[in-house]
């Protein structure tokens, strides 16, 4: 066993799977503080090493952002300060799990249509269109006929939209 104080970068950052260069990212954006040096080395120690894991688990598993990472792992903010963060991030992955089933469920009763063109032949399509899309909040029956009745977006005076060619009626 060694007397080092702790381990070098590279075996740190070997040990959750990075590259040396994600734990100096990481210090300089200040979701991890600067470890110690020995003869000019960074060395980290068991605390060290719990901070980088804890940033991993923040940033890989839990999908926040360096920003929120920092939150929790710098040692500095409050329990209520992190917890809040974690919290709000929480919601936000809740809502996406929603979204997710939600497409999820959408896509499988897709895969139960038998039609070889869904477009021209597939008798649920407009209710569909009709449930999952805006295409729902125009009463219009028919598509042609619900994309005549919206009002013709009108761009900014002086400005042309860059996706149309001059000339090009909206």
């Amino acid at each position: 066993m060694s007397d080092q104080p702790g381990v070098p970068i590279g075996r740190a950052a070997a040990l959750f799977g990075l590259a040396p260069s994600t734990l100096r990212w990481w210090e300089s954006q200040r979701v991890l503080p600067e470890p110690p040096r020995v003869n000019g080395r960074r060395y980290y120690t068991e605390t060290e090493l719990r901070r980088i894991g804890l940033a991993y688990l923040c940033c890989v598993t839990g999908a926040m952002s360096l920003e929120q990472t920092t939150v929790v792992t710098s040692g500095t903010s409050s329990n209520r300060h992190w917890r809040s963060t974690v919290k709000r991030h929480t919601e936000l992955i809740e809502e996406k799990i929603r979204e997710l089933r939600s497409a999820h469920e959408y896509l499988l009763a897709l895969l139960e249509c038998p039609d070889d063109d869904i477009v021209a032949e597939c008798a649920h399509l407009d209710d569909e269109l009709m449930r999952h899309t805006p295409r729902g909040s125009v009463a219009a029956e028919g598509l042609v006929a619900a994309a005549q009745s919206i009002p013709r977006p009108t761009p900014p005076r002086g400005r042309r939209d860059k996706t149309s060619p001059v000339g090009e009626v909206l």
